[in-house]
């Protein structure tokens, strides 16, 4: 199958941060470079390819890394940085992990709206607060994070899911881009 590179489109646009900007402004441009990474890997495909597992044993899809990131982006900014008590979005307490386990009625258009508004909402509270700001919210660990180190996590989960995501991509079609 020939490699494509994936290009740039309106409906995902990704602006590389920028080499000179300060601490806070950094973080929040390669947190949004790397949501709209995901985004870019997802454009294109029908159900059935955001739905292709990534390779034996993994049952890894796009479509759960959508749905995981709109899970991590509830419990980080919503449940700990906002103390909203959100709950979960996908998960339950009888399948903890089922944001990786989309049923045949779960969409993509659902997943990605969904993973918008988290994504919306995590922006409107991480505004509010300074980086030093400690998160109100608890966290299973029991341990507090401020606003920076929640940045942290947030663009290091990102790159890692990106990878497979890429992955992911160049199996379903070959289209490969950073």
């Amino acid at each position: 199958m020939p490699r494509m590179t994936i290009e740039r489109t309106e409906t995902s646009p990704r602006v590389d941060p920028s080499t000179t900007s300060g601490e806070r402004e950094a973080l929040e441009q390669w947190l949004d470079f790397h949501r709209a990474t995901l985004a870019q890997k997802c454009e294109g495909l029908d159900d059935a390819q955001l739905r292709t597992p990534s390779a034996p044993p993994s049952e890894l899809s796009l479509l759960d890394l959508v749905r995981h990131m709109a899970e991590v982006e509830n419990g980080w900014f919503r449940n700990v940085l906002g103390a909203e008590k959100a709950g979960w979005v996908y998960s339950t307490e009888e399948d903890l992990d089922r944001d990786f386990h989309p049923g045949e009625e779960d969409t993509f258009e659902e997943a990605l709206a969904t993973w918008q508004e988290q994504i919306a909402h995590a922006r409107t509270l991480a505004a509010a607060h300074d980086l030093d700001h400690v998160a109100e919210g608890g966290h299973h660990s029991g341990k507090r994070y401020n606003l920076r180190w929640i940045y942290l996590h947030m663009i290091e989960e990102y790159a890692r899911h990106n990878g497979h995501a890429d992955l992911i991509r160049e199996r379903i079609d070959g289209a490969t881009g950073d």
